[in-house]
C-alpha cells in the first residue's frame, strides 16, 4: 500500500466494516507500521472522518456509530482542481446545467473540510468568458463509448461547404481546436484518417460489433494536425 492515499481509503474501509480495530491490527492489515496508522487515522479526521481513538495499552480506533461514508476520498487539491474544472464548464456552457449539477453533487458527498475547500474555491474563482462553441455531451458519451469499446460510429456529416454525406469512422479522440469541438478518427470509406466538427454531426449511432484496434500514425494529434493532416493539401471532410 505504497500510496498515502490508497492506504487511507483501505484504513477507511476496514473502519467502515465495524466495531474496533487495535492499532496492532491494522498495522497487520495495512503492512505498515503503528506509527504509519496512526498518522492515517489523523488524517481522516482531517478530512472530517470521525474517527474515534481508545488510548493506552491495546489502543484501537473504530468509527463513530451512524457515520456517514461519502463515496469519494479527495485530497484539498484535488478539490480546488475538479471545482475549477466545473466553474469553467458552467461559465463556458450557461445553458448546460450539468456542470452545475455535478458540483453541487460533489459538494454534497465531501466532508465539512473538504465542502469549506470547495466553497472557497467557488468564491474566489472568477471565469473569464471565452466560451468554446457548444458541444452535445450525448455525442461526446457516445464518442467515447466507442473509442473505449474499439466500436464504429455512423452519423449524417455536412462538410464547411455544404455537402451531404454519410460517414462511418473508428473514433480516436475528440479535441477543442480553436473554440470548435472536434473529432478525430478513421474514416472506413475513405481509407484514411479526417477531423470531423462535431456541431456538423448528425443522427450519430454506435455500430455494433469490435473491431481490431487501429494505430494512430502520429506520435500525437498535435504533430498530425501541424502535418497539415498527414501531409495532405486540404480537409477533405
Amino acid at each position: 500500500m505504497d500510496s498515502p492515499s490508497n492506504r487511507t481509503l483501505h484504513l477507511l474501509t476496514l473502519l467502515q466494516t465495524g466495531g474496533e480495530w487495535s492499532v496492532d491490527m491494522l498495522a497487520d492489515r495495512l503492512e505498515v507500521s503503528p506509527r504509519t496508522v496512526r498518522r492515517d487515522a489523523q488524517r481522516l479526521r482531517e478530512l472530517g472522518y470521525d474517527v474515534q481513538s481508545r488510548p493506552g495499552p491495546g489502543a484501537g480506533y473504530r468509527l463513530r456509530p451512524g457515520t456517514k461514508i461519502p463515496p469519494l476520498l479527495l485530497s484539498a487539491d484535488e478539490v480546488a482542481t475538479i471545482i475549477t474544472s466545473l466553474l469553467v464548464l458552467e461559465t463556458w456552457t450557461p445553458d448546460d446545467p450539468s456542470a452545475s449539477v455535478a458540483r453541487s453533487k460533489l459538494e454534497q458527498t465531501l466532508p465539512p473540510a473538504l465542502r469549506r475547500r470547495a466553497a472557497a474555491t467557488a468564491i474566489s474563482t472568477q471565469i473569464l468568458h471565452e466560451p468554446p462553441a457548444p458541444v452535445d455531451w450525448a455525442l461526446v458519451g457516445v464518442l467515447s463509448d466507442a473509442v473505449a469499446q474499439g466500436a464504429r460510429v455512423a452519423f449524417d456529416y455536412t462538410d464547411q461547404r455544404g455537402a451531404q454525406s454519410t460517414r462511418v469512422i473508428e473514433p480516436h479522440r475528440h479535441v477543442l481546436r480553436k473554440r470548435q469541438w472536434y473529432v478525430v478518427g478513421f474514416d472506413i470509406d475513405r481509407d484514411d484518417w479526417r477531423l470531423f466538427r462535431l456541431d456538423r454531426m448528425r443522427s450519430t449511432s454506435l455500430l455494433p460489433g469490435v473491431h481490431s484496434h487501429r494505430d494512430f500514425p502520429f506520435a500525437s494529434i498535435e504533430e498530425w494536425l501541424a502535418s497539415d493532416f498527414g501531409r495532405t493539401t486540404t480537409i477533405k471532410s
